[in-house]
């Protein structure tokens, strides 16, 4: 029994209810979890400690499948952390979403009829912050729903008022080394969003386009270019090709004429250019595309921008005005009336980025931009993996991570928003540029004006780690809580967040990253491999499932399927079985409370303990250390999958059913099991708590009266008086011996199931059990098998020999064996059939060269079946008299 549990434990309630009501259980018991403040954290505590932060959630969002996956295993880890002795600290916060954010408060405007613009700027921060507080953080309550063990009293959020002071501090810091810088570069931009967006917040998917053949120059001065995006032709500045390609040799350094405009261009020689591909002569329009933009500044050309902030043409003209892509249809027109347009591929397939946000298909863009020097921050968070200071697990996303940070290109962070961390830089009348701390007094006076921008959401999600702890200033939490002890999250946001708490981590910290591990998780799919999405019609609001089979059945199937960095499919017949597991919990405890099952006082000496009692208590050491075992691994499906067939199969299936005749023979033997069943659940409901935390917490209680197995101590290795030994009490003779007893019985059920045997139906049987170890176990096989004593008119029918003893039932009146020989007989001759036609098949060599591999395996699975079905009939037959 715990040390948390109380000293005189009440005698035990039978009066559960029939059946777990989970819609009556988990509210009630969460609110009293935390206004008892077991999910609070206090830094001055001596406990080791253990720290997880949550992947803040967008304040737009609301608890969907992959949130209520990542929750549960970080909720499992804490849960069990804490009931191991650590000062244990989920920190809970939001992200402020800025792109996200905005766009939904302008889209509440748009319905009046307004615009951001129609309020400025003060107004619709305020605005912003209105909607946050009254619409914002939904998925908090969604999160308590879900069972969170997280420290609500320190809740964060991305732009309060401790973390805004984290994000200029860390800005100038990196201002003063250098490190940020402002620059003319080309961004991502979406014309929708009106903002840069950095390269991991473009989704590129394969698209139908066409792929335009054009001439430009004329006589020999003749050269072709290709582009999917014609309308960009406006901004040419040059024609690149290779340096040794023998074809246009003779035109580099010449001028062409650029068709539909008055200028000429040069023919440029670079490095960068494929001979190879097409007709090796590439089209540089350094405004608009960021290979092109790196051509230009090797060979100092211009950069012509043609296009405004919403994908209009600017350039001076017939086009001028025209969408883009109006623009590219009505150029590619004119450029077939003058005859210079030599071929055109429709559709040709080709990958476009597009808003991670809204969808539309970005726009590469020049554009004065705030950027993060990445190169040593990024060497940084490559050699803190690499010297063995953060492990990632599992260790193949390794890869991954170094194929990313080792090539980071230098990180876009202005956003040209509203909503956000606005840039702290100010620029004076004269030209001054101005950094200003949190500590600083912003310039004042006439012309000084701060920048517009605002900061990507990323640079202050990225100092989650330390910035919720209090960083800049030096807080006992932070001394105490950082570094974290895990990061729980997807591969998919590995290089969005990961790598920036990493960079920043390790730069604001002296050295010390901001985790000692990174476990990734893989996505959550449907139930046939397919990613969700309410467009596929196959999204699942994870509430609509807790409502209807409670939250710890969806929590214990996600945790089933968590395998390290692999996608999880669900499905709700899933969902459902683990509610039937709940179930099976519920309706065992309550037998067990019922029949006088207890923790109270020490466990019997061993040596008064039945084999079967032995047993069960061999297998729980040996589930305990295999579920710490995956614990310490992340290896959240294994260590699930491990409670569930020893507390199903092991617990409910076979040492309740065996302990049965114990407690109705009633004595000493009934009073040993009472207590080492108590044990028994008492430990395996401590070592489920932490995946499904609101059926354990109902029977724990119940069963040892302790106040919740929240705070009750992880279970150790079980000891049995005068049994003792190293790593807690094994019995391998007890093992070996119940193993035996499960083999009979098990071979048997099969027999009975093979003769079509009713569960319930009585048949007479001998049992030669005396002189073997199963002796004592009479009553309890005669009772689990259905079997009665063999009477004086005993026929032996059927003989079984299994394991070393022998089962001779009387089947006579029971069935009739000759129509069961009969069934068995066409049963074998249909299967013997089928077996025939599939080996002629698979041996017919012209059928294997033109049958698809699909149906040569249908086949190949076809033959496996009747030969399995021939040797189960054959055995059937043999056991059944003759007739």
């Amino acid at each position: 029994m715990t040390e948390n549990a109380q000293q005189e434990p009440p005698a035990p309630n039978t009066e559960l209810p029939t059946q777990y009501a989970p819609a009556d259980v988990e509210g009630p018991l969460y609110e009293r979890w935390v206004e008892r403040g077991y999910f609070e954290a206090d830094a001055k505590s001596e406990k080791p400690p253990f720290t997880v932060v949550i992947p803040p959630p967008n304040v737009t969002g609301s608890l969907h499948l992959g949130h209520a996956f990542e929750h549960t295993l970080i909720d499992a880890l804490t849960r069990r952390k804490r009931m191991q002795g650590f000062e244990t600290l989920w920190q809970p916060g939001m992200d402020h979403a800025g792109i996200a954010t905005q766009n939904v408060v302008e889209r509440e405007l748009a319905k009046e009829g307004k615009s951001r613009h129609d309020l400025g700027r003060e107004a619709f921060v305020e605005r912003v912050w209105r909607w946050k507080g009254e619409s914002g953080g939904q998925i908090s309550g969604q999160m308590r729903r879900l069972g969170d063990g997280v420290a609500w009293s320190r809740e964060r959020f991305t732009m309060d008022e401790g973390l805004s002071q984290a994000v200029q501090t860390i800005f100038k810091r990196l201002y003063d080394d250098e490190l940020i810088y402002r620059a003319e570069r080309i961004i991502n931009w979406c014309p929708r969003c009106l903002t840069a967006i950095s390269d991991i917040e473009v989704n590129y998917q394969e698209e139908d386009g066409e792929l335009v053949s054009m001439k430009y120059g004329e006589g020999d001065d003749t050269i072709v270019v290709a582009t999917t995006r014609a309308e960009t032709m406006l901004g040419d500045t040059a024609v690149a090709v290779h340096p040794g390609d023998e074809r246009y040799k003779h035109l580099v350094g010449r001028l062409v004429k650029l068709p539909l405009t008055d200028r000429s261009i040069p023919v440029v020689a670079d490095e960068h250019v494929d001979p190879e591909f097409g007709t090796g002569a590439v089209k540089v329009t350094p405004a608009h595309d960021p290979n092109d933009f790196e051509i230009g500044r090797r060979h100092d050309l211009p950069a012509i921008t043609v296009m405004d902030e919403h994908a209009v043409i600017t350039a001076h003209g017939p086009f001028q005005g025209l969408d883009r892509l109006e623009a590219r249809s009505a150029i590619v027109a004119a450029l077939r009336a003058e005859g210079r347009i030599v071929a055109e591929k429709r559709p040709y397939v080709h990958s476009v980025g597009h808003c991670s946000r809204c969808r539309t298909t970005i726009e590469p863009r020049l554009s004065m931009q705030w950027w993060v020097k990445v190169g040593p921050l990024a060497k940084a968070a490559g050699d803190a993996v690499r010297e063995g200071k953060v492990k990632i697990h599992p260790q193949e996303m390794e890869k991954r991570y170094f194929d990313w940070v080792d090539n980071l290109h230098d990180w876009c962070i202005s956003r040209q928003l509203w909503w956000g961390h606005r840039i702290p830089v100010w620029y004076g009348p004269n030209g001054e540029v101005v950094c200003v701390g949190p500590d600083d007094e912003a310039p004042a006076g006439e012309g000084w004006h701060q920048d517009t921008d605002v900061l990507d959401t990323w640079f202050s999600s990225g100092l989650w780690p330390f910035s919720t702890l209090g960083w800049p200033e030096q807080t006992e939490s932070l001394a105490k809580f950082y570094p974290n002890s895990v990061l729980v999250t997807g591969y998919d946001i590995l290089f969005f967040w990961v790598a920036r708490m990493m960079m920043f981590g390790l730069y604001a910290m002296d050295g010390t990253p901001p985790f000692h591990t990174i476990a990734l998780h893989g996505m959550v799919r449907d139930q046939f491999g397919k990613k969700m999405s309410k467009s596929f019609g196959n999204a699942v609001n994870p509430l609509d499932w807790m409502d209807k089979y409670g939250s710890d059945a969806l929590r214990f199937t996600l945790a089933r399927g968590a395998n390290p960095g692999v996608d999880v499919p669900i499905g709700e017949d899933w969902v459902q079985g683990s509610r039937n597991f709940a179930n099976k919990i519920w309706n065992a405890t309550r037998f067990a409370l019922m029949n006088g099952a207890t923790v109270e006082g020490p466990l019997p000496d061993a040596a008064k303990m039945s084999s079967t009692d032995r047993w069960i208590l061999s297998r729980l050491n040996s589930v305990v250390a295999e579920v710490d075992a995956f614990y310490d691994d992340y290896q959240f499906a294994k260590l699930s999958d491990a409670l569930f067939h020893f507390a199903w199969d092991e617990v409910f299936d076979w040492y309740v059913e065996l302990s049965k005749t114990t407690f109705q023979a009633g004595g000493e033997p009934a009073e040993v099991s009472k207590r080492v069943l108590g044990e028994v659940l008492d430990v395996t409901l401590r070592l489920l708590h932490p995946v499904v935390p609101f059926v354990t917490e109902t029977l724990w209680t119940t069963l040892t009266g302790g106040e919740s197995v929240v705070i009750a101590d992880w279970p150790a290795a079980v000891s049995v008086p005068g049994a003792d030994a190293p790593g807690g009490f094994r019995d391998a003779d007890a093992e070996r011996e119940i193993g035996t007893l499960q083999s009979v019985i098990t071979e048997v059920r099969r027999f009975r199931a093979d003769q079509g045997l009713q569960p319930g139906q009585r048949v007479p049987a001998r049992l030669s059990l005396d002189g073997t170890a199963l002796a004592p176990h009479e009553p309890a096989v005669r009772q689990l098998l259905r079997l009665q004593p063999e009477g004086d008119s005993f026929t032996a029918t059927a003989t079984l020999p299994v394991a070393g003893v022998e089962v001779a039932l009387d089947l006579s009146g029971v069935i009739d064996v000759a129509a069961e020989r009969k069934r068995l007989a066409k049963d074998l001759a249909a299967a013997e059939k089928e077996k025939a036609q599939a080996t002629a098949k698979l041996g017919n060599e012209a059928f294997l060269a033109k049958a698809p591999d699909h149906v040569v395996d249908k086949i190949r699975t076809r033959l496996a079946k009747a030969e399995d079905d021939i040797i189960r009939i054959k055995a059937q037959l043999d056991r059944l008299p003759e007739a």
